[in-house]
């Protein structure tokens, strides 16, 4: 059996897929004939000859435009075969947001895409595949659709298969139902669900029976079998084969504007979320249930990956880490000693020491989720975390020499005007911490408790307003095709959110110019300052009062526990009226973070770098790593 499996854009053009590289592992050892078609590389190559396509352009669809659905819209007139598809409707709806190159970028593509999907589904039926298989995640549904639909027509006997998280649970029974060009979607983990397809067209398996299916009948009716509710067991994860990629992004047109990275997993679901769902996530859709590789599993796969593919950059997709890693993978990485650089999305509630162990085992960026720096906002988003704790997270992610990517979100029902007033007063205390990319409103995701409990704030919903631009279904289809979805704002309202844009844009400016670090020695500590706001250099700590309060402050505390945990050291000398005017005082100098009645100090520990970056002779390199977020990466789904 040949299976061809297909990459479609918008899948960034750096890293491969992790869904295909499992699949095509998969696959092969099922018996099977695997070629993997890169076809987001051929696509940039494509239009960079046909339309001067730059790297630039295609990372903007790629990792900046999923909730707006430019990408989608750039593929629905290949979709629909009509290049002018709806061009008006998209200058008028969709395109205010977008500069005049970006609007020129998207028309001319738009035009363009019907002929390389033409040219690509020639090349793929040329092969003479029995099965063309296509992942579809965030804005790949068009291409996929398009392309599938031209395969088909060209080889009506080529069993045509979707499958990724754009078809999890109703989804992927709306893209079946509504598009006949598509023989087969697979809902489910790959390991799972592909061999199982491959049984069925081989006609060793009814398709009746394969959890999350959906077929036709003989008479082309639609079916959709009920999904599985069983996670696959962590044992049964298995291990990608990027080889396809590596080969074809060494002779792509992109290959010296990108650095190539390895996608690796070591877990799947979310062991936070399964306790406390946060109510704005619809990530892991239908298969919450976390699980993790064996640690022995895991360091042979990063070995044996970097080994192959002579690549040091690994992007680990894991929505959350395992904390077990912390005393396995992370100090054999460090024992190694290998000079790898791991992103990784953590929980912000980690302290100095473990991220320090993150720091010293090759990470280099973290996401931890910090998402607000409210405590009564982040508790509407069940984060389960304070306000402080995320402040406390960025001094000591610093202090670690990890650079934190997150975003500032708003937009939360029952939020107050207070809970970000008292924020904005204080980022200028904050300007040499590492500022959040942007702020935005939260989009309603599917999966999400938002989505599912309308009771929560959000109702009613509609799909968000672009798919109706994209595709020419009813408003009941676009609904189960959907994954976002339009809602009545909830929260504060826009002249508030402007003010909180414009003092994290202040921030971001700041920042690169902005530096506050400790030098604990003993009985004193020693702080040097360059923030805009405050005009004091450097200042000492000296009284053992001041000292000791000042590393109880590493961590919140209110005024009570700071007074009571002072007063048992220094034997009840220590009254709260003093302890007050101490924290006023340093909060005049812009030394801590207030909020929900606690306190903590936001200066990272100094460093030789610091030290002579002071001296206006070198850069910090913490802070010249990418502050563009990293992209999200399909499951194997």
């Amino acid at each position: 059996m040949r299976v061809i499996l297909v990459n479609m854009p918008w899948a960034s053009l750096d890293t491969p897929s992790l869904a295909l590289g499992i699949l095509h592992s998969v696959g092969r050892s099922h018996r099977a004939d695997v070629e993997t078609v890169n076809a987001n590389l051929d696509f940039y190559d494509w239009a960079a000859e046909a339309i001067g396509l730059s790297v630039e352009d295609y990372e903007f669809f790629a990792s900046h435009a999923y909730f707006e659905g430019y990408g989608d819209w750039v593929f629905s007139s290949a979709l629909h075969g009509v290049p002018s598809w709806r061009v008006r409707a998209f200058e008028e709806q969709m395109a205010q947001g977008l500069s005049p190159h970006l609007r020129a970028v998207c028309l001319a593509l738009h035009e363009a895409s019907g002929r390389f999907v033409e040219e690509l589904a020639a090349r793929i039926a040329d092969t003479r595949p029995d099965v063309v298989g296509f992942t579809t995640t965030f804005q790949q549904n068009t291409a996929a659709l398009a392309t599938a639909a031209a395969v088909k027509r060209l080889s009506p006997g080529t069993v045509t298969v979707l499958g990724g998280a754009n078809c999890d649970g109703p989804q992927g029974a709306a893209l079946h139902r509504n598009f006949p060009a598509v023989d087969f979607v697979v809902r489910g983990e790959g390991e799972r669900a592909f061999p199982a397809l491959l049984d069925v067209v081989r006609g060793g398996t009814a398709p009746a029976t394969v959890a999350g299916l959906c077929w036709r009948t003989g008479d082309g009716a639609h079916r959709a079998n009920a999904m599985t509710r069983l996670p696959l067991p962590p044992g049964e994860l298995r291990q990608p084969d990027y080889r396809p990629y590596f080969h074809r992004v060494q002779t792509s047109a992109a290959c010296s504007r990108i650095e190539p990275k390895l996608v690796l997993e070591g877990s799947r679901g979310c062991w936070w979320g399964e306790k406390h769902h946060c109510t704005f996530c619809g990530l892991n859709g239908s298969s919450m249930a976390f699980r993790s590789k064996a640690p022995e599993t895991f360091l042979q796969e990063i070995a044996e990956q970097t080994r192959r593919h002579q690549v040091l950059d690994i992007l680990v997709v894991d929505n959350i880490l395992d904390m077990g890693y912390l005393r396995s993978v992370l100090p054999a990485l460090i024992e190694q000693g290998h000079d790898l650089r791991f992103h990784y999305e953590i929980k912000s509630n980690l302290r100095y020491r473990q991220l320090k162990t993150l720091a010293d085992a090759g990470l280099v960026q973290v996401q931890p989720g910090i998402e607000s720096l409210s405590s009564r906002v982040l508790r509407l988003m069940d984060k389960g975390v304070t306000g402080c704790q995320n402040v406390r997270h960025l001094r000591d992610a610093q202090s670690a020499g990890l650079w934190a990517t997150w975003n500032y979100l708003y937009g939360f029902p029952g939020e107050r005007e207070r809970d970000y007033t008292e924020v904005i007063r204080q980022l200028p205390a904050l300007a040499h911490l590492t500022p959040p990319d942007g702020v935005t409103r939260i989009e309603i995701e599917r999966f999400s408790p938002y989505f599912d409990r309308p009771e929560l704030g959000f109702a009613p919903l509609r799909p968000a307003s672009h798919y109706a631009i994209v595709h020419d279904l009813p408003e009941a289809e676009l609904h189960d095709l959907a994954y976002l979805f339009d809602a009545p704002h909830a929260g504060i309202d826009e002249t508030l959110a402007k003010q909180l844009g414009a003092a994290v844009e202040r921030w971001r400016d700041l920042h690169l110019h902005s530096s506050l670090t400790r030098y604990d020695i003993g009985s004193r500590i020693v702080l040097t300052n360059r923030r805009e706001d405050f005009d004091w250099t450097t200042r000492s700590i000296t009284d053992p009062v001041e000292v000791a309060a000042f590393r109880l402050l590493e961590d919140p505390r209110s005024l009570q526990s700071l007074t009571h945990r002072l007063s048992a050291r220094f034997t009840g000398s220590v009254c709260a009226s003093r302890v007050a005017e101490l924290l006023a005082e340093w909060g005049e100098a812009g030394l801590l973070y207030e909020d929900a009645g606690r306190y903590v100090h936001v200066v990272p520990l100094g460093t030789n770098a610091e030290l002579t970056r002071l001296g206006g002779s070198a850069p910090d390199l913490t802070r010249d790593f990418a502050r563009i977020p990293g992209p999200a990466y399909e499951d194997a789904s």
